[in-house]
């Protein structure tokens, strides 16, 4: 996978994930196959994120929370929808005409709920689950707004430094990451909540492969607060492409 990131062009209505994902043939190394990496991140992401949904969330969760508008909101949404009976959504992000924008073409497009909340606090208000997809710096939701039960998917941070979650939230939750290895590396919410002295390295349950092959419990009750880190993993984009490629 070769890729370069470039945040801006979602404001110029350009992916903000440009590249290519190869695939070499592994009896003779010829090219396989080639796809539009900005096209596959954006999808695998969230599939995975439903993935981790389906896991580790209420069965009888309705009600979706997004934070942010981009790219990965609009994937996210579609994605959950298909592991979750939802019925509202809500969004917020910081330009209040993006969200509404946002909101009325998911509307239109999905044929659900979707509204534009004034503030963060609000957006996730009686959510059952929550995605952060946004660029924040520093957070923009704290865990004392949490409800029990609440299932939380942290997907914008990709490196160690922006956090869009507090301390509280990552003290609070039972952890799950994609990969062990990269969050003790990249995860800048559970290093910074790490670094405060707070948890340890035994705060991450286990990675959510462990979950679905029943090596490593879940939820373990209604009222628990879960927790999904997603940094991306590269057999995410691998099994994608694989998949595109014609049956042989």
């Amino acid at each position: 996978k070769l890729i370069s990131v470039f945040p801006e062009n979602f404001a110029k209505g350009i992916q903000s994930h440009q590249g290519v994902v190869v695939l070499f043939d592994p009896d003779t190394g010829a090219v396989s196959c080639v796809a539009h990496a900005g096209e596959v991140t954006a999808i695998r992401t969230a599939a995975a994120s439903a993935v981790a949904t389906d896991a580790l969330a209420r069965p009888e969760a309705t009600r979706l929370a997004i934070l942010g508008y981009g790219e990965q909101a609009e994937t996210h949404l579609k994605a959950i929808r298909h592991v979750r009976p939802i019925e509202a959504v809500t969004v917020w992000g910081r330009s209040a005409e993006r969200a509404k924008r946002f909101a009325e073409h998911m509307s239109a497009e999905t044929g659900l709920s979707v509204r534009a909340a004034p503030d963060a606090r609000s957006a996730i208000e009686g959510a059952d689950i929550i995605c952060t997809v946004t660029s924040a710096a520093e957070p923009v939701l704290f865990g004392d707004w949490i409800a029990p039960g609440t299932h939380i998917n942290l997907v914008g941070s990709s490196h160690a430094g922006p956090t869009e979650v507090d301390h509280d939230l990552v003290v609070r939750s039972r952890f799950i990451v994609d990969s062990r290895a990269s969050v003790l590396a990249a995860g800048a919410e559970f290093l910074k909540a790490k670094a405060a002295g707070l948890i340890d390295d035994d705060h991450i349950v286990g990675e959510i492969g462990e979950v679905l092959l029943g090596r490593v419990v879940g939820r373990r009750t209604p009222e628990e607060i879960t927790v999904y880190k997603s940094l991306g993993h590269i057999v995410q984009d691998l099994a994608s492409v694989r998949a595109l490629m014609p049956a042989r």
